[in-house]
């Protein structure tokens, strides 16, 4: 609920001191907002500033100077009613347990949604430094370690081996058994049985094992929420253009331009690969997401089961090197070479060159404007499909 207040401190108990005591004839006199009203900017304390509020802090020395404030009042009373709504909805989901899936990971999504959209990330409304703001014009590179999985894996597979040949392997099976009946009869301190069997040297893998064997796995939702990023969006006709565009490709293609967004790896945060789900979706794209921890194989075969135009990779953690070049070769294997893979996230420039070079059509960057990005691809796809029609 949005409020129009004519006069915010109407009511205050200070306020109305202050103009008896003081006399003063223009209270708002020195306020930045009122200065800067004209700018229509937001403003958070619209008295910074006031030399009239100045006075009343120095000469009064008020603890609560909004105390009887009917704008005040009324935004509390919103706030309580709001608040008591989100409270019902969980109660009647049976508990913060139960909603916090069904709810609270979509509320999230749609926070994180609205904030690439309505806080104006990618239209520069809002000021992100070094991203939609005060870049350098060269942008100098980072030294980062870079990771040899071609070593490393081979290496810790001989280490794992090397464990398992010298450890007590009876040790391990009581330990890992105990850990088990512990989960299964929710007697016992589960924590307790995991060190014991950490300290006869099981492995993080076996000890999740014997756990989900009562547990089950958690499987992350591959939901997202819809319309949040179209209804907030500042340019309209960015967004005009793109769902024209996507109509137009509609109309030729007879189908929608549809893009897979993945996680692979042992990157644990899709936050960012909900948002563009939910930005693309909303520019008229057929989306479908992946289930999180996903193999390079596994996301493949959903690519061919779904039929995609796009792959999009979302990658944070550092796994690109690796993932990206052998989601290329799974998407070959599968017989859908021609499937355009494209990656964004957080990755080094100096890695773009490498994944170009693996097979990537593009790569995004932090602070890529959805909109563009999604007509980039889109024209990526058109371009795709007229090089497949002639070949």
């Amino acid at each position: 609920m949005v409020y129009t207040v004519i006069d915010p401190w109407a009511g205050s108990y200070a306020m109305e001191a202050l103009t008896a005591e003081m006399c003063v004839i223009d209270p708002w006199a020195g306020s930045y907002a009122m200065e800067a009203l004209t700018a229509e900017m937001r403003v958070i304390d619209p008295w910074a500033g006031s030399y009239a509020m100045e006075a009343l802090t120095a000469e009064m020395r008020v603890i609560d100077p909004w105390a009887g404030s009917y704008a005040m009042e009324a935004l509390t009373a919103e706030m309580l009613r709001a608040g008591r709504e989100v409270i019902d909805q969980v109660e009647e989901m049976g508990g913060m347990a139960e909603a916090s899936l069904r709810l609270a990971q979509l509320k999230i999504e749609e926070c994180a949604a609205r904030k690439q959209a309505a806080h104006r990330l990618p239209a520069k409304v809002e000021t992100i430094v070094g991203v939609n703001k005060y870049r350098l014009e060269k942008e100098e590179p980072l030294d980062v370690l870079m990771i040899d999985n071609e070593q490393v894996v081979p290496a810790a597979v001989r280490q794992a081996g090397a464990l398992r040949a010298e450890r007590d392997a009876e040790a391990v099976r009581r330990a890992l058994h105990e850990l088990t009946e512990t989960a299964r009869s929710g007697e016992g301190n589960l924590l307790k049985a995991a060190v014991a069997a950490a300290r006869a040297r099981a492995t993080v893998g076996e000890i999740t094992q014997a756990m989900e064997e009562v547990f089950g796995r958690h499987v992350a939702t591959d939901k997202f929420v819809s319309g949040a990023y179209k209804s907030e969006y500042a340019d309209t006709e960015d967004l005009q253009r793109v769902m024209q565009k996507v109509a137009e490709f509609a109309e030729e293609e007879g189908r929608r331009p549809r893009i897979l967004v993945a996680k692979m790896g042992q990157d644990g945060h899709d936050r960012g690969a909900k948002v563009i789900a939910t930005g693309f979706a909303d520019l008229g794209f057929d989306v479908d997401v992946g289930p999180l921890f996903q193999t390079p194989e596994e996301v493949a075969q959903q690519a061919v089961d779904a039929d995609v135009h796009v792959v999009g990779v979302s990658t944070l953690a550092a796994g690109h090197r690796t993932l990206v070049p052998a989601l290329v070769r799974a998407l070959r294997a599968a017989g859908r070479g021609d499937a355009l893979v494209i990656v964004g996230g957080v990755i080094p420039p100096q890695d773009y060159q490498m994944l170009y070079d693996c097979g990537a059509a593009a790569v995004f960057g932090p602070g890529t404007k959805i909109p563009v990005a999604a007509l980039e691809v889109l024209s990526m796809i058109s371009k795709n499909i007229r090089e497949r029609q002639t070949a």
